[in-house]
């Protein structure tokens, strides 16, 4: 049975979209990376993914692997592209080149005891992809080793919110992917420090330059992009910039009004309760949210919670109060 090719491994058809194919990466990336997936084999398909999408990812090298696929010659492996000379994937076999060009040619890229050449192998395919040499022998088609930069990675960062308002140091530890000296891709655990800018909101990434994967042939690493997600307690919900914090009030403060202490992501700040408020309403608290480029709004939104009843005394003051407010009908 013929090995897969890159679009079997991405799971996408031959005439995806560059959109289609990032998106399904990304999915893969997330389901095998192996700082998350307990399959044994992480490591292994996490390399088969990113060396599918390097050439999948880049409209020449798409379309050159593209034209070998079509070739009768080249099956569905692809030897420019990581599919292998050996065995039977897609259907090549040596006998074809032995028949063709006779036994005993050496495979060093240069004339064999027998005559053998790459040239010869790349007239038989039609032209086009080039082998070169090195000092380790032959490196692949069409230059695919050389200058390739990294690719990028996204990892996901939780962020309190305390640290939102202010900035602040973060240290994250990550399982990155890098290349050895033979361009295969190996982990690396990795330590970064990490500064969390003042006013950044939920979703929003932060790029750390050359922290992502490692480029192959002196090209360029990757980028990292951590996506934030901030952390907040339960009594908390965000919307954009905007804050919006459950306060719990007692019965005569919202009848009365008072004036009260309330602990918030901004500080401790003293608030006025309105008279006769009721449960449910919003104090607005301008600039108050977080201090994003606009300084978002914070948004207190009023609790009133009464008081559990455990002594005579307590019992005889709502008796009093029932009476006290007995003609009042209210709507149910």
């Amino acid at each position: 049975m013929a090995e897969k090719n890159y679009y079997d491994i991405l799971g996408v058809s031959k005439d995806a979209s560059d959109s289609d194919i990032k998106k399904k990466y990304r999915k893969l990336v997330r389901q095998y990376h192996p700082d998350v997936s307990d399959a044994p084999n992480a490591d292994a398909k996490i390399a088969e993914i990113n060396n599918a999408y390097e050439t999948l990812r880049d409209k020449d090298k798409r379309a050159e692997y593209d034209a070998m696929l079509a070739n009768p010659f080249a099956g569905q492996g692809g030897s420019g592209f990581g599919g292998g000379f050996g065995g039977n994937a897609g259907g090549f076999r040596w006998e074809d080149i032995k028949d063709q060009f006779g036994d005993g040619g050496s495979f060093n890229g240069g004339a064999g005891a027998g005559g053998f050449r790459f040239d010869d192998i790349f007239s038989a395919f039609g032209g086009g992809a080039r082998g070169r040499q090195s000092q380790g022998g032959f490196e692949g088609f069409g230059g695919f080793n050389q200058n390739q930069q990294g690719q990028d990675q996204h990892a996901e960062i939780s962020v309190d919110l305390a640290s939102v308002y202010t900035g602040d140091d973060y240290s994250i530890k990550l399982n990155v992917p890098t290349r050895n000296a033979v361009g295969q891709v190996d982990y690396e655990n990795k330590t970064l420090k990490i500064k969390i800018p003042k006013g950044i909101t939920e979703g929003k990434q932060i790029r750390l330059s050359g922290q992502g994967a490692a480029g192959s042939g002196g090209g360029k690493n990757g980028d990292l992009f951590l996506k934030v997600k901030i952390t907040h307690p339960s009594n908390i919900r965000l919307e954009g910039a905007n804050v919006y914090q459950n306060v719990n009030i007692t019965p005569w403060e919202a009848a009365l009004g008072d004036k009260i202490n309330i602990t918030t992501p901004a500080g401790t700040l003293g608030v006025s309760i309105p008279k006769n408020s009721k449960s449910g309403s919003n104090l607005r608290l301008k600039g108050k949210g977080i201090p994003a480029k606009q300084a978002g709004d914070l948004f207190l939104t009023l609790n009133i919670v009464n008081p559990e009843v455990k002594t005579n005394d307590e019992r005889a003051a709502f008796e009093q109060l029932k009476q006290a407010f007995s003609g009042i009908n209210i709507t149910r």
